[in-house]
């Protein structure tokens, strides 16, 4: 049984960790903010918001990009300063989710039509290809619940938890970074796919929102599992200075009250209790981000 300990606690409802420059940074959503956090457990203010923000990445320049999710813009911050990359509102009416940025400076962002419950007959959202200068088209408009999502070290290969659909689906990159070749990457029985991040052999490590947080190979076989005690697993990351440390971000949730938030006053009022927990893998992290 792999051995997980605790890193920080006393979050609200941490999203889309990424490990930079020595540290894990996370989207606290229901805080507004955006927090980075060093090994022995110190956690820094980056930035505040009057919005959740959801996914994280960086440009060549080193500007992090943040999506904004009920404004639905994608939010730069250099130098202290918060400034808008992208305005997404013209792809339809719902939330930013998760997202990926990489090494080009090219944003596939998850754009979902609703927040945490998404209607059954829905099954047609967007990913949205954000560039470097902010320009930005869909290039995928039959995702369900487009959340986790990686790019391979070779930048060819996008792959994105559809979590509703239960499944991780992937895509050719093309040099002007529009998709084609969609495959399933995995159909997952019990697991329903929130945040992911990708190893050097290819697995894909999968919060799975239930109870585990799951190693999935190309084709659906899950090789590895790690169980937690309570909470529920919301999102990963591989970082430390071998990438063989896996960030697990874990929440007690209440889901109706959750689901109740319906403005940016409401989050104030989460009951959620974030936390973020560590375990060493034998396998370390490749790609974006």
């Amino acid at each position: 049984m792999t051995t997980t300990k605790l890193l920080a606690d006393g979050l609200v409802f941490p999203e889309g960790p990424r490990w930079r420059d020595g540290r894990l940074w996370v989207a606290d959503q229901h805080a507004h903010q955006v927090l980075a956090i060093d090994l022995d457990g110190n956690k820094e203010v980056i930035v505040k918001l009057d919005d959740m923000p959801s996914g994280l990445g960086w440009l060549p320049d080193g500007s992090l990009l943040i999506a904004s999710m009920r404004n639905q813009r994608l939010l730069k911050f250099k130098d202290g300063e918060l400034t808008e990359h992208a305005d997404l509102t013209d792809v339809g009416v719902g939330y930013l989710n998760d997202m990926v940025t990489d090494g080009r400076g090219n944003t596939y962002v998850g754009h979902r039509r609703g927040k945490y419950a998404t209607p059954p007959e829905i099954d047609e959202e967007w990913l949205v290809l954000v560039r470097p200068d902010g320009t930005h088209q869909v290039v995928a408009d039959d995702v369900v619940s487009p959340n986790g999502s990686v790019v391979t070290a070779d930048g060819k290969t996008l792959i994105v938890g559809e979590s509703r659909a239960q499944r991780l689906s992937a895509w050719h990159i093309e040099d002007d970074g529009t998709l084609s070749g969609r495959w399933t990457f995995a159909q997952l029985e019990e697991e329903i796919p929130d945040g992911i991040c990708l190893d050097a052999e290819g697995g894909v490590w999968v919060a799975g929102l239930r109870t585990t947080f799951s190693r999935v190979m190309d084709g659906g076989e899950i090789v590895e599992t790690i169980e937690i005690s309570d909470g529920q697993p919301i999102a990963c990351a591989l970082g430390g200075e071998d990438r063989r440390t896996l960030f697990m971000i874990i929440t007690e949730v209440d889901p109706a009250h959750v689901r109740s938030l319906q403005t940016p006053e409401d989050d104030a009022r989460s009951e959620s209790i974030g936390r973020v927990e560590i375990a060493r893998v034998s396998v370390p992290g490749v790609g974006w981000p």
